[in-house]
Order: structure tokens, then sequence, then C-alpha cells
């Protein structure tokens, strides 16, 4: 009888819609819960990171330009997709992380995808105002998105870490480049195969594997990034991150409650507009 070989999974980058080696050709060993080898992830690189902020840019008009209520159906099927895929996904977490908890953090970032849907198209209303004035005319404000966003994983939480950060910033209508948990990548690449599978257009999120201390100082200085999460910054390299994000005024967002509309305002500017009254 044939011994059957198995197939495994090779872990790529998710860039621009597509998964894709580093262009270094560079991987790194990912180690499981017990500290034996798990597999291989891509291991990005600077101009990977730089790919990424320019797939981001192409697609973030188009994205922000959508009516809220049908970016909340996109968040929704990313939902669907990820409740499809389960039982794959808690695989991923266990072998990550091991098998306590894994189920609920599974069942805590779908929840969490399905929350932030439900805010694209109320944000507005809830954060924007009719301003009192004295004079004829009227002063809006309105929520905006604020661009490309770079999101720094946190390392605990492969999985729930990441969605935490990521939902409330596509709920805004924002553009996302998010360097992965380092210790614990794999759930994230997961993920991506449910965004891949879902109606999120190419770009709009893009995950990269690799070293935290190689991408995230570019991520911090990089002009086109237009503002940074620092979740999974760790304590030690805090201060040099944020002088580099300060270097081109960009705007730092530390994370808040778990869930609620002001982590989605944190990735959001107010825009303020005067209109004449007619006679």
């Amino acid at each position: 009888m044939d011994t059957r070989l198995e197939v495994n999974k090779t872990y790529k980058l998710y860039v621009g819609g597509r998964f894709s080696r580093s262009e270094s050709g560079r991987s790194y060993a990912v180690s499981g819960p017990t500290g034996g080898f798990l597999a291989n992830a891509a291991r990005a690189s600077r101009k990977d990171l730089r790919d990424a902020v320019v797939a981001a840019r192409k697609v973030a008009g188009s994205w922000a330009g959508l009516s809220a209520y049908n970016r909340g159906q996109v968040l929704y099927r990313v939902a669907e997709m990820m409740e499809a895929r389960r039982d794959e996904l808690i695989d991923e977490v266990s072998a990550a992380e091991g098998g306590e908890g894994a189920s609920q953090q599974v069942e805590e970032a779908v929840d969490c995808w399905v929350y932030y849907a439900g805010w694209t198209d109320k944000i507005s209303q809830v954060t924007g105002a009719l301003n009192p004035v004295a004079g004829p005319y009227f002063n809006l404000t309105a929520p905006e998105p604020i661009g490309i966003i770079g999101i720094v994983a946190p390392e605990t939480g492969s999985l729930l870490g990441l969605v935490e950060r990521l939902a409330p910033a596509l709920c805004g209508g924002n553009a996302v480049v998010l360097a992965c948990s380092q210790a614990h990548p794999h759930p994230a690449i997961a993920l991506a195969e449910c965004l891949h599978t879902s109606d999120v257009p190419a770009g709009v999120v893009n995950l990269l594997t690799g070293f935290k201390d190689e991408l995230v100082p570019v991520l911090a200085s990089h002009g086109d990034v237009d503002a940074l999460d620092v979740s999974g910054v760790a304590p030690d390299t805090a201060a040099d991150v944020e002088a580099a994000a300060a270097s081109n005024v960009k705007r730092i967002v530390r994370p808040g409650p778990r869930l609620g509309p002001y982590e989605v305002t944190a990735f959001m500017e107010m825009k303020t507009v005067w209109h004449p009254k007619g006679a």
C-alpha cells in the first residue's frame, strides 16, 4: 500500500490581494507553545513593507468612497468567512498558542468583526454634529478616514488581538498595513485567507510577517503612512518608534477599551464644514 505524503501549508505574506513570498526570499522558524518547531513564516523585508504601503494607497480612496452601509456589508462578509472556517482558525490558534482558550478566541474574533460591521453606518451619526453658531450659516462636523494606517499587532492573542485593532480601522474607511505577531504569525495568515475570499478589495488589508525590529521603524518613519497603532510595540522601543512617527507628524493610536465607537474614531479625523443658510 502506497504511503500518502502530507501536503504541508506554505505561509506567505498578504500584500495587494496576493499571497507572496518576501522579495528577499527569507523565512524564519516559528515555535509552538512547547518550544518545538511549528512551521516557517515569510520574513518580510523593508521593501515588502514599502510595497504594501503602495498597494494600500492605490485603493484607499475607493475604499473610503464606498457608502458606509456597503463597507458594513463587506466587513460582515469577513465574519461569515471566519465562521465558515472556524475549525481551521481554532486549529491555527491552538497550534500557535495552545488549545486552551483557542475556541473562545476565535468566537470573540468573529463577534468583533460583526460588532464593527454594525458601526460602519452609525459612527457618523453618533460622533458627528450640527454645531451651534451665531451667524447665517450651518456648521457641520463629520468623521472621515485618516487614510493609511500602520498597525503593530499585539504578540498575545494572535487572532483576537489582531482583529480588535484591524476591524475598527477598516470600519472607519481606512486601508491598513499590519505587522503581525512575530512569535505567532500563522493565525494572521489564516485570517488573510478569509479576507481574500470575502469582498474586501485587494490592497485594503496588507499583512506582513517577520521581525518587528526590522519592520516597525520603517512603518513609523514612512511618509505615506498617516497613523500608527502601537498596540504591539515593545515597551523598550516605544520611545524610538514614536519619535520616528513624530518626524512626519504621524498620529499615534494606543489601544483603548476592547470594543467601542471611539476605537473607530481613533482612526478618523473630524472634518468641519461651514455652509451659508439660504435667504
